[in-house]
């Protein structure tokens, strides 16, 4: 009976939010507090199983995610696995991540939703999402809720282990998912390190690893992509990160490929 009714509450929360308005400060406390009960006990590296429709950053573009929805479907008749970047840039960083974070817990075994870069509270304070709650709120608490949450999200997924999908790339401390099982996720993004690196690095034309321009992660060669695939029996790699305007792009002879689903950004 409780369960019925809690998810008739999600669906109208769901409804609400999909009409752009955001829930209340008492409801998102809830959904962040439930949220982690969920994603507490998911690997740092989950697999999910095909068919599944992969979305890339989303930076607060609200009305771009529910054409993304339009066009693609609705959760739970289609599944969903969103590589992070939901906040920051966009106007909507609330609207955009409190929709994502219901469908999660209204949908947990439909959708997947990962950390990217700006699942972060240094990042959320410089680009926007720390200053749209405090706008729409009132105070930084729901930033801070959100914020907690975004440590108990996952690093990357697999799909049918066959696809590696980081918010990023790859990291030049890490040959194999087996080792990425091993982190301690449950932590602000490093300035450094393993866990930075997958939320950070990008594909580049030069080989071998090399000195990121962003700051923070690296820049990997296809010989580190195809080296990395072959290792985990991947077919290819599935990351977001960088802007692509046609939407997607395939780089290092198809081991990897770039999603970017925030439109006219």
């Amino acid at each position: 009976q409780v369960d019925a009714a809690f998810k008739t509450d999600l669906d109208r929360q769901i409804a609400s939010v999909m009409d752009c308005n955001p829930l209340l400060e008492d409801e998102v406390i809830r959904l962040c507090e439930k949220t982690k009960e969920i994603l507490q006990g998911d690997q740092n590296i989950p697999n999910v199983s095909a068919p599944v429709t992969v979305v890339g950053d989303i930076h607060g573009q609200f009305y771009d995610l529910l054409e993304l929805f339009r066009i693609g479907g609705r959760a739970p008749d289609t599944n969903y696995l969103f590589m992070g970047d939901y906040v920051d840039r966009g106007y909507y960083s609330v609207e955009c991540v409190t929709l994502v974070v219901l469908l999660k817990l209204r949908y947990p075994q439909r959708v997947t939703i990962l950390r990217g870069n700006h699942e972060s509270r240094q990042i959320t304070q410089v680009y926007g999402f720390y200053d749209e709650c405090v706008r729409k709120y009132g105070s930084p608490k729901v930033w801070q809720q959100f914020t907690d949450l975004f440590d108990y999200l996952p690093l990357a997924a697999t799909i049918d282990k066959q696809l590696f999908c980081p918010h990023g790339g790859l990291s030049p401390s890490l040959d194999t998912v087996a080792q990425m099982q091993q982190l301690e996720r449950f932590q602000e993004i490093p300035h450094e390190g393993p866990i930075c690196d997958l939320m950070w690095s990008d594909p580049d034309d030069r080989v071998g690893w090399g000195i990121s321009p962003r700051g923070a992660g690296y820049t990997f060669g296809q010989d580190v992509s195809e080296q990395f695939n072959q290792t985990n029996g991947f077919d290819f790699i599935v990351r977001a990160h960088q802007l692509v305007m046609e939407g997607y792009n395939w780089s290092h002879e198809n081991a990897v490929v770039t999603l970017f689903s925030a439109p006219n950004y």
